[in-house]
């Protein structure tokens, strides 16, 4: 079973209910579950951490949402060595912004293959207007995403 942190980028709290519905899923399966939001962000400690879900959502015209900016410029300046992570990525958006669609998913998925990072499986992109659940359609991913580390 996996040891995994959930870090959650929101602005209106779907993401962080994808998170924490994920976590009420998979501990039952005998997986260990950390979520953290902007209340703990700065508390990770990534090498003692080998498993990561980013689960986050775009805000305004593309950008990270408030609660992940300073983690996300963070990494950038710091580029710690991930190497010894495995991680994978759900983005929520909105289809009907074309060129920002599931944008933050997509620079937080670069970042951490930038920093050495080995992500596993394909980038689940959640849009709001197809999808209505998206903790469901999350759940059904991640289900098959935990069988693949």
């Amino acid at each position: 079973m996996a040891n995994i942190i959930i870090l959650v980028g929101t602005e209106s709290g779907n993401s962080q209910m994808v998170a924490d519905y994920l976590s009420d899923e998979l501990t039952p399966q005998g997986h260990v579950i950390e979520v953290f939001d902007q209340a703990n962000l700065d508390e990770i400690a990534f090498a003692t951490r080998d498993t990561v879900l980013v689960c986050t959502s775009t805000h305004g015209d593309g950008q990270m949402p408030c609660n992940l900016s300073d983690f996300f410029e963070r990494l950038q300046t710091q580029r710690p060595d991930l190497q010894h992570i495995r991680y994978g990525v759900i983005a929520l958006g909105d289809q009907t912004y074309h060129e920002t669609f599931c944008r933050a998913g997509k620079l937080l998925d670069n970042l951490f293959a930038e920093l050495g990072a080995t992500r596993v499986g394909e980038r689940l992109e959640i849009d709001a207007c197809t999808q209505p659940l998206p903790d469901e359609d999350a759940l059904e991913w991640a289900t098959e995403w935990v069988d693949m580390l």
